[in-house]
């Protein structure tokens, strides 16, 4: 009979808002040994170290030689410092979107990972919402893409602007389906409640002839993320909010000089947790020393579109 692996050792740098709903995952995955949790604010550690029976930390250098991999969902100034020093011990990483606060912060990472052959994963934790998952084998060859992501405001997030807190969710995705270098940008940004833009629009033109227009806000009055994808023959709509699409189609058949025929059909695709679906591909990832869905490069290349973005973007 052979014997079961130990389980993988893990830990969570960061148990705020979004680091909570981490260690509230990995308790619940087979062979995954939670070792312990880091937070500056002691008390919110040790408050959810006895909630799920690990251990607390202040300091994210105690779990050296503790792991072999972890989570970092701290401030994003801080993620190039942290992810670096666990990279450097040979503790694959996990860190929330976005990769780090500059492109050159990034690439330091990335080749820092490559180099060591740890497993750099980004929570871009759209690639995992069921509604975008669904379009496997129905997205083929989009030619104009619309993206609205809009928020209320929230105090979390505002270490950056809307670009890399929010829109950035949008380019990883865009990335992922066009597959071809952005060759102009126009981009205009307004700050509302804060120093930097909190309301940004952006056309991006690709290579490919694709177009892309996306906004973002963080000031809105309530919630939305959609997606629309014009391809030849077929009009997508992603609901990510509703885990629902909605596709329309031109069916052959037509006479020459009529109009298409159209069909339209309307699915929920609910039953999968995007959260949990990102942390079973990085549990894979390790295990399997294969690449994960977001890898720290596709990460880095939907950062250094943010900042070009950024750096072109028109304030009244």
């Amino acid at each position: 009979m052979t014997a079961r692996a130990a389980p993988l050792r893990v830990g969570v740098v960061g148990v705020g808002h979004l680091g909570r709903f981490h260690v509230q995952k990995y308790t619940v995955q087979p062979d995954v040994s939670l070792v312990g949790v880091v937070d500056v604010d002691q008390p919110r550690a040790v408050e959810l170290a006895s909630q799920y029976q690990t251990q607390a930390f202040v300091d994210y250098r105690d779990l050296f030689g503790r792991v072999e991999c972890v989570s970092i969902a701290v401030p994003t100034q801080l993620h190039h410092a942290i992810a670096r020093d666990f990279l450097a011990q040979g503790v694959d990483v996990l860190v929330e979107k976005p990769l780090t606060a500059t492109g050159a912060e990034g690439r330091e990472l990335v080749e820092l990972a490559a180099r060591a052959r740890r497993i750099l994963q980004v929570g871009h934790l759209e690639r995992f919402n069921p509604a975008l998952r669904s379009l496997s084998g129905i997205l083929t060859t989009p030619r104009f893409i619309e993206c609205q992501r809009v928020a209320p405001f929230v105090e979390r997030g505002t270490d950056v602007d809307v670009v890399r807190d929010l829109m950035i969710h949008d380019l990883d995705v865009i990335l992922s389906v066009v597959r071809s270098e952005p060759s102009a940008i126009e981009a205009f940004g307004v700050p509302v409640l804060t120093s930097e833009p909190d309301i940004a629009h952006v056309r991006l033109r690709f290579a490919s002839g694709c177009i892309a227009n996306i906004t973002a806000s963080r000031v809105a009055l309530k919630r939305e993320r959609k997606m629309r994808i014009f391809q030849p023959d077929t009009y997508l709509v992603v609901d990510y909010g509703e885990h629902r699409i909605r596709i329309c189609r031109r069916e052959p058949g037509a006479a020459s000089g009529s109009l298409p025929n159209l069909s339209f059909e309307e699915r929920e695709v609910g039953g999968e947790d995007a959260l949990e679906e990102e942390i079973r591909d990085f549990l894979r990832a390790v295990r399997t020393r294969t690449a994960p869905v977001v890898s720290g490069r596709e990460g880095l290349q939907a950062l250094e579109l943010a900042e070009q973005i950024i750096a072109s973007l028109e304030i009244p």
